[in-house]
C-alpha cells in the first residue's frame, strides 16, 4: 500500500472515530410586508387574546404550563408581531413558520389591556388566573433611574350565580418596594411556590439592581417575602422562570444591566444564586429580549437570548449549575424588538425581532 493510501485510510478512521459534526443552526428571515416594531411570545396576554378573539379560528390557547412554577396558566401556539402598516400571527407547522396577516389596529387594541388604568405608563402587567400584578406610582431610584413605588395586586373573587348582572368583586393590595428601594420598570412575573401564587419583580437600590419575591405567608396580606442582595451592574431584567436544573424547583433567569446572565433558585423566604456568566444583552424594560425554550420529554428547559450587542442569538443550558452555551447563531442585524420560541426542544423555532424591522428565524 502506498504512503498516500495509508494517509487517506488513517484520515477516514480518525473522522469515523470523531463522529458526525454538530449541525450549525439555520438562520432565515421571514417575508413580511411591514416593518416589525413589537413582538409578543406564546405566553403573553396579546398572544392569548389574539387566539381567543376569533381572528385565528384554529389557534386555541391551552391551559396548564409544562413548567407550572412559572405561574402563567394560559398559552397560545402563536407569536404575534406588529408595526406600522400591519401585523401577523406566526405559528409552527411541520417545522415551518406560517404567517397569518392581521391588522395592526386590531393587535394594538388588544395590547392596550397590558397596561391597566393607574399602572406605570408603558409597563405591562403579569397575569395568573384570577390574579394580576402591575407597577404603580412613578418615581426614581437613588441613582436617578426611573422606577415604581409599589406593586399593585388585584384578585377577582368568586361570586354566586345570579339572574341579574353584577360586577365581579375584586380585592386590591398595594405592596411597597421597601424604604431603601423602588421597583424597576421591567414587568413583574408570576410563579407558584409550594402550590401558592406569587410574583417576582426587579428592584433598584440606588443604582444597583435586585429581585424581590412578593407573596402571602400563612394567610397574611401580600408583602415582600424575600429579596436578593443589591447587584452591581445596573437594573436587572427578568428573562424567564422555569425549573432549569431540577424538576419542580422554581428558578429565575435574569440579566443585569452590564450583560451578566444570572440564575437564581427561589424559595418561599430566600434567593440563592446558582451561577452566572457575562456577555449577554439585557434589552429595554418594555421588550422581552429572551425566551424560554421548553424541553421535550427527555430534556431540560433552556434560555434563548442575544449576545452582548445583539449580533448573535445564544441558547443557554443551566443543567449542572452555571450557564453554558449550547449554540450561538449569528444574526443578520442586531436583536431589538423581541425574542420568542415556538415548539419544544430540538424541534423548536426561535424568532428574533431585528433592529431593521425584520424577523429572523433560528432553527437550532
Amino acid at each position: 500500500m502506498s504512503d498516500a493510501a495509508r494517509r487517506a485510510g488513517a484520515l477516514l478512521i480518525a473522522l469515523a472515530a470523531a463522529g458526525p459534526a454538530a449541525a450549525e443552526p439555520q438562520v432565515s428571515v421571514l417575508d413580511l410586508p411591514f416593518r416589525v416594531t413589537a413582538m409578543r411570545g406564546p405566553s403573553s396576554e396579546v398572544a392569548v387574546a389574539v387566539a381567543t378573539s376569533g381572528l385565528l379560528p384554529l389557534a386555541r390557547p391551552r391551559s396548564g404550563d409544562p413548567a407550572p412554577e412559572s405561574g402563567e396558566e394560559d398559552r397560545a401556539p402563536v407569536v404575534v408581531v406588529w408595526g406600522e402598516g400591519g401585523g401577523a400571527a406566526l405559528s409552527l407547522a411541520e417545522g415551518q413558520i406560517r404567517t397569518t396577516l392581521l391588522g395592526a389596529e386590531a393587535i394594538e387594541g388588544l395590547a392596550a389591556a397590558e397596561t391597566p388604568r393607574g399602572a406605570l405608563p408603558g409597563s405591562r402587567r403579569a397575569l395568573a388566573g384570577a390574579l394580576s400584578a402591575y407597577l404603580t406610582g412613578p418615581t426614581r431610584g437613588g441613582g436617578g433611574l426611573p422606577g415604581a413605588a409599589a406593586l399593585t395586586i388585584r384578585e377577582r373573587q368568586p361570586m354566586a350565580v345570579s339572574a341579574e348582572p353584577k360586577p365581579v368583586p375584586v380585592t386590591t393590595a398595594t405592596v411597597p418596594a421597601g424604604s431603601d428601594s423602588v421597583f424597576a420598570t421591567s414587568r413583574p412575573r408570576a410563579l407558584r411556590l409550594a402550590g401558592k401564587p406569587a410574583f417576582l419583580a426587579a428592584t433598584l437600590t440606588g443604582a444597583d439592581g435586585g429581585l424581590a419575591l412578593i407573596g402571602r405567608k400563612d394567610g397574611a396580606d401580600w408583602s415582600v417575602l424575600a429579596r436578593t442582595a443589591p447587584q452591581a451592574g445596573g437594573p436587572i431584567r427578568l428573562a424567564a422562570i422555569a425549573p432549569f436544573t431540577a424538576p419542580a424547583v422554581p428558578q429565575a433567569a435574569a440579566v443585569k444591566g452590564d450583560g451578566t446572565l444570572q440564575l437564581w433558585s427561589v424559595a418561599p423566604d430566600a434567593f440563592a444564586l446558582v451561577g452566572e456568566a457575562p456577555g449577554y444583552a439585557a434589552g429595554p424594560p418594555e421588550v422581552d429580549l429572551a425566551a424560554l425554550v421548553e424541553p421535550d420529554q427527555e430534556g431540560s428547559a433552556e434560555l434563548a437570548l442575544p449576545s452582548a450587542g445583539g449580533t448573535a442569538l445564544a441558547v443557554v443550558a443551566f443543567k449542572g449549575g452555571p450557564p453554558r452555551e449550547r449554540l450561538r447563531a449569528p444574526l443578520p442585524a442586531p436583536a431589538a424588538t423581541g425574542v420568542a420560541a415556538l415548539g419544544r426542544g430540538p424541534a423548536s423555532r426561535l424568532l428574533v425581532g431585528l433592529a431593521d424591522g425584520r424577523v429572523a428565524v433560528v432553527a437550532p
